[in-house]
């Protein structure tokens, strides 16, 4: 089985990280991977020399190790140009605990804004008021409440928010890369209710 018909996931990569002596979650980084595909794209070599200076490290370990490392590049990349709105965050799946997966958001949230942060005020302005709504929403989950109960309200919460981070991706791709993805047609009704950006529940 090739790794492109391996499954690609938070626990797989975070694997990686640790075999490299990290602690850095993956989300972090898979936020600044979308964003930095997004404004200007970010090339395979770029792409795992970053990941290797997050690892503290000048090569992945080994040739599988690196291989599974661009794999997650160009899946990524291949997700936001995606027709079919296919784009998913690599964050904690549900075997972990809903405050681990609260955690897994924010660190994505602020790797994904790492970039935009970085990009000229000219470009930012041109935006559309939908998108630049959606990414300030990004940013203020870079401060949601990470402890918290597991419970049915909390995971409805939660689940609100990875899709409006998820939305604001593709907007954000669509707008640099008019009419790929076809994610056009997508309005701002189709974002999820922010009124959850305030708190999750205890």
């Amino acid at each position: 089985m090739s790794i492109q018909d391996n499954p690609l996931d938070f626990s797989l990569i975070g694997d990686i990280f640790l075999a490299h002596g990290t602690l850095q979650s993956p989300a972090f980084l898979d936020g600044r991977l979308c964003a930095q595909l997004a404004l200007k794209d970010i090339t395979p070599d770029g792409w795992l020399e970053e990941v290797c200076a997050t690892l503290g490290v000048e090569e992945p370990r080994d040739r599988e190790d690196a291989a599974q490392l661009l794999e997650w590049r160009r899946r990524t990349q291949a997700r936001l140009s995606a027709s079919e709105l296919e784009y998913e965050p690599l964050l904690p799946d549900d075997m972990y605990s809903l405050g681990e997966r609260a955690q897994g958001l924010r660190d994505w949230c602020l790797g994904f804004c790492e970039p935009l942060d970085e990009c000229d005020e000219k470009t930012q302005s041109q935006w559309p008021a939908a998108l630049r709504e959606a990414l300030e929403d990004v940013r203020q989950m870079c401060a949601i409440e990470t402890d918290i109960d597991d419970s049915a309200e909390n995971e409805n919460d939660l689940f609100a928010l990875t899709e409006h981070a998820r939305m604001a991706a593709m907007l954000l791709y669509t707008e640099q890369h008019p009419g790929t993805p076809d994610v056009e047609k997508v309005d701002d009704q189709t974002l999820p209710d922010s009124d959850a950006m305030s708190d999750t529940h205890h």
